[in-house]
């Protein structure tokens, strides 16, 4: 590689990009998959089934929701994984949930721990934030982390960060993080609405490369 710095700073006469620019380094997000609701009961992600990689390719996987509508008012975001590829989404999580809120008008906000939406070893879907709205221009967006699934050692952690236009105007900035505690090999996840359709949005699953 040709490199000269010159007195303006810029770098000339570059002819091999860093690894850092061009997404080939340790740490690199890798784009594995994207799925789009169209009033979807669920949208999951399948170690194996079309083309998603849910195993030991990476320690990390990141989960990206973008403008996630449902077709049910008060609908909640959530989600639950499986050892048997899909087969079973039943394995017990535990789980803690906090909130910032903030309405239009103005007249509330705060910070609170929610108890009714976390889990103690249930089996169930875990919440990831609530109250979602049905106008035409409420949504949810964020991300969620999943931390070595293909472990048969230790549970898996996980960590989701989320912004919500819930229902009565209510900007909610909801946290979530928990593990599956199970040391079989997650092999799928499924997200869905607790009630009706995932309407319309979009879920992209990334590998986070070793460091």
């Amino acid at each position: 590689m040709s490199l000269i710095k010159y007195n303006d700073r810029s770098l000339r006469n570059l002819t091999t990009a860093p690894a850092a620019i061009t997404g080939n380094s340790p740490g690199a997000l890798v784009h594995i998959k994207t799925l789009t609701a169209s009033s979807s009961a669920n949208l999951s992600f399948v170690n194996g089934a079309s083309s998603v990689v849910l195993d030991n390719t990476y320690p990390i996987y990141k989960f990206e929701f973008i403008n996630i509508h449902p077709a049910t008012n008060n609908a909640e975001f959530v989600f639950n994984v499986s050892t048997d590829a899909g087969s079973n989404y039943n394995l017990a999580k535990t789980t803690t949930w906090f909130q910032s809120y903030h309405n239009e008008g103005d007249s509330a906000a705060g910070i609170s721990y929610e108890t009714s939406q976390d889990l103690a070893q249930g089996t169930g879907t875990a919440i990831i934030n609530y109250n979602m709205g049905t106008d035409n221009d409420e949504n949810l967006s964020g991300e969620m982390y999943l931390f070595n699934p293909s472990s048969t050692t230790f549970v898996k952690h996980f960590i989701a960060r989320t912004n919500n236009t819930e229902a009565s105007g209510y900007s909610i900035d909801a946290h979530m993080a928990g593990y599956v505690n199970s040391t079989s090999d997650v092999d799928a996840i499924q997200f869905s609405a607790s009630s009706g359709n995932i309407d319309a949005g979009q879920i992209k699953l990334y590998g986070i490369k070793d460091a």
